[in-house]
């Protein structure tokens, strides 16, 4: 039996205005993620105190000052992230032409002319979606997305039909089987696996930290003959977006499933130090601790 809409009159109203922010110019865009994270400052208290932990941990070389500053600039790219996030969902392809750049793009294309699926290794920037939106643009061929699920079901009505505006499917984060059967059929899936997991993970370092990292990513690559293809992604200096596609690593997998997943958080922390203030720092990316650590990482 079909599941029932939700019934969410509130939703007209919230899309209408998500479109309307999608079609800001970028200029304006931006300076309205700087005005709500100083109205949405106070507000901010648990997110704000999980990334200043985050950044205490991950550059102890930074005195208290610079460590304030880049927090305060990560605060706003994650708010401006949201509003990044509505972008990709609701812009018109007009809005977005000439917004970003790509370098690395043969990559792709190759795995394409072969017919092979592609998982899309990234992290977790915040304007994780956004960069998915653009790249199938500049690809002119359809991406699909694993995404979580929200316990809201209006919440979950909306963003659903949003992203299946604009993405070609949408996985659900544990759908492993949905993930092998859209590999197996030759998509393209933007697909994240720097967040904590508790389960399938090994303690690797990312920042010099253990970070439960999940292991199993070169065995779905596996299992649905697809190339594994990592992609960075940040906003330039002028407003505008990079985004960069590399061969597998050398030697990636190697069988070896930690040392695998520990690559992974090395590429990925290489790049995070080139741009600190965007990489989602208000994750409590190190809540699992390895067994001899007794005491919580967050309090």
């Amino acid at each position: 039996m079909a599941r029932a809409e939700p019934h969410c009159p509130l939703l007209v109203p919230v899309v209408w205005l998500g479109q309307l922010i999608a079609r800001l110019p970028q200029p304006m865009l931006l300076a309205l993620g700087a005005a709500l994270t100083w109205l949405a400052w106070p507000w901010l208290g648990r997110r704000r105190r999980v990334a200043a932990r985050n950044l205490q941990a991950c550059f102890p070389e930074l005195d208290t000052a610079a460590r304030k500053r880049l927090l305060a600039r990560n605060l706003q790219a994650t708010v401006t992230g949201a509003l990044e996030l509505l972008r990709a969902w609701y812009a018109p392809m007009r809005r977005l032409r000439g917004l970003s750049t790509l370098e690395g793009g043969e990559h792709l294309q190759a795995a394409l002319a072969q017919g092979r699926g592609v998982l899309l290794l990234g992290g977790h920037y915040v304007q994780t979606e956004l960069a998915a939106r653009l790249l199938s643009l500049h690809l002119q061929h359809p991406l699909e997305v694993m995404a979580r699920r929200y316990n809201n079901r209006c919440i979950e009505a909306m963003v659903d039909a949003a992203r299946h505006r604009v993405f070609a499917g949408v996985i659900a984060k544990k759908d492993v089987r949905g993930l092998l059967r859209a590999l197996n059929r030759g998509a393209v899936v933007a697909y994240l696996a720097d967040q904590n997991f508790n389960y399938q993970h090994a303690f690797v370092p990312f920042f010099g930290i253990p970070a439960a990292t999940l292991t199993t990513t070169p065995e779905l690559a596996r299992r649905g003959n697809a190339m594994v293809i990592p992609i960075f992604f940040h906003r330039r200096d002028d407003g505008g977006y990079h985004i960069r596609l590399t061969a597998t690593w050398d030697g990636w997998p190697s069988g070896d499933a930690s040392a695998d997943a520990a690559r992974y958080m090395a590429e990925l922390e290489a790049f995070v130090r080139q741009h600190p203030e965007q990489y989602l720092w208000v994750h409590r990316r190190f809540k699992t601790r390895p067994p001899a650590e007794t005491e919580p990482f967050y309090r």
